[in-house]
């Protein structure tokens, strides 16, 4: 939805902090969060006493475009006959078997790279594909390195790949898409789905035509699941009219008039969801027409419009704050990554992977060819529940597997920016609450200034037998004294953050 009666009113300038607008833990935990999975404490830390917002946002862009893909698997090319092959030699290894692989290798890169997957995560949304339909686990890897190669690089080469892929020729009937019988399904899902937005710059006699121009991609040699390539014999060599422009044209030809003769509309389009996905479901028209202008100064290079977005006032903007409802792989994996504790790790990724299909996000199968359409749709009454426990299981599979951490977490823990210092292990009595609200501004996005919801938060982080009222008063004496460096406050922690994934605000990024 594109508004401009969004509250946010900063501009694309760089942000730059200032003693009126600090760069502090709610800026940076913004930060990781949408344009990664969250952050670590040290990630945090490190931020913080850098203070330089533009120079990490470059750091991890950078990063981003420099990583590898994730190397394909042994399976990661074989047609039908060397899985079922595989499966008579391994009944375990049914297909089910190797399309649940790729998608815990898409959770695992998550978790480890972050931006990048973040992107990935994003596209796999916007160029989608159903694994559930097309069943091949190779055309699965295959499309899964594709939006990796492609995550922050040329838009124009990305659409361009996408709609020769195995997976998506499969998907959207391209390989069904012969001279004679014009398939026009992937060519009305480019324009409406993938490049313009419905009814944007298009006729259905473009739709048409773009289709012939598509044709010829079927060739299998007979072997299911192999590369599907092209066939010439099955080419369409009538002429044809594509926004105004008339030839035989090809493919390459389809991509390059599009680019051409729809850019702004290509990149206004883009631009839209992109500040959709990373700033504020109501988009403002005004932004997103200036980070399409750079789109298109850019020659469709994503990067540059990443680094724009994410370095800017508009950005960081406390409306933008918290505006945007945690997806499944957000609320696991940020929440993962920002406790950093050992939980088991042999199969935790599994665990993520499980959790977040039955939460709605099963990755690499969104719900069908528009994706999952998220905010809302994720905290329907029926999931909240499921939301709630999953966070709860990893907090209990961590406190099983070392409960010191939980304490170790908390003493260092930064209150708020540079000047104002971490959590020092020698706080007792009354500075309690200075503990308390150091780990809300960590945890929800806008922290928490409700009186009476920062009162019942306080009020289970002291309730413990071990300390008792009085421990916690302004003329205690040791040893009748609560103090932050106490073993107990293991338990203290691990008691706030059962309590506080319930928190609605919890469910904010």
């Amino acid at each position: 939805m594109i508004s401009d009666t969004s509250c946010n009113l900063d501009s694309l300038d760089v942000y730059v902090p200032s003693p009126e607008n600090p760069w502090n833990v709610t800026k940076i935990n913004h930060l990781f969060r949408r344009a990664g999975f969250g952050a670590s404490k040290a990630e945090v830390l490190a931020a913080l006493t850098q203070n330089d917002p533009s120079a990490l946002v470059d750091t991890l862009i950078d990063n981003a475009v420099a990583l590898n893909a994730t190397p394909p698997p042994l399976w990661g090319f074989w047609n039908r006959d060397q899985f079922e092959a595989a499966e008579m030699a391994n009944e375990d290894n049914t297909l089910g078997f190797y399309r649940r692989e790729g998608k815990n290798q898409m959770v695992n890169d998550m978790v480890q790279n972050k931006v990048r997957e973040r992107l990935t995560l994003f596209w796999s949304n916007h160029f989608v594909t159903e694994d559930d339909t097309y069943r091949s686990p190779a055309y699965q890897s295959q499309y899964y390195n594709l939006l990796q190669i492609h995550a922050l690089g040329n838009l124009r080469d990305f659409v361009y790949d996408i709609g020769i892929s195995n997976a998506m020729l499969a998907y959207l009937n391209g390989d069904e898409n012969v001279r004679d019988r014009p398939n026009e399904n992937y060519a009305r899902e480019l324009y409406e789905l993938f490049t313009l937005g419905v009814d944007n710059g298009y006729t259905e006699d473009d739709i048409q035509e773009t289709a012939k121009a598509l044709t010829g991609y079927v060739d299998t040699n007979d072997i299911p699941w192999g590369d599907i390539l092209f066939n010439p014999g099955q080419f369409s060599n009538d002429t044809k009219t594509i926004f105004g422009q008339t030839g035989n044209w090809t493919y390459d030809d389809v991509i390059n008039i599009l680019f051409q003769q729809r850019a702004t509309q290509v990149a206004t389009f883009i631009c839209t969801k992109l500040y959709a996905y990373f700033v504020s479901p109501t988009c403002s028209e005004a932004i997103v027409a200036q980070m399409a202008q750079t789109f298109i100064d850019n020659n469709f290079e994503i990067a540059p419009v990443l680094r724009q977005l994410f370095k800017s006032e508009h950005f960081f903007n406390q409306e933008a704050i918290g505006a945007i409802i945690k997806s499944p792989c957000d609320l696991l994996i940020c929440f993962y990554n920002e406790l950093g504790f050992t939980a088991g790790t042999t199969d935790i990724i599994d665990f993520i992977r499980g959790t977040v299909r039955v939460l709605g996000q099963d990755v690499l199968d969104p719900t069908d060819v528009e994706g999952w359409q998220g905010d809302e749709d994720w905290i329907s009454p029926d999931l909240l529940i499921g939301r709630w426990e999953s966070a709860r299981f990893l907090i209990q599979r961590a406190w099983n597997e070392n409960q010191q951490q939980f304490r170790d977490f908390v003493v260092g823990l930064p209150i708020g920016t540079s000047v104002e210092g971490n959590l020092d292990p020698s706080l007792s009595g009354p500075e309690v609450d200075i503990v308390v609200r150091a780990i809300v501004n960590y945890f929800f996005p806008r922290g928490i200034d409700d009186t009476v919801i920062f009162n019942e938060i306080s009020g289970v982080f002291r309730d413990i037998d071990a300390f008792p009222p009085s421990y916690y008063e302004p003329d205690a004496v040791d040893p009748a004294i609560w103090r932050l460096d106490r073993a107990e406050v293991s338990e203290q922690f691990f008691a706030l953050l059962n309590y506080i994934v319930d928190i609605p605000e919890f469910q904010l990024k």
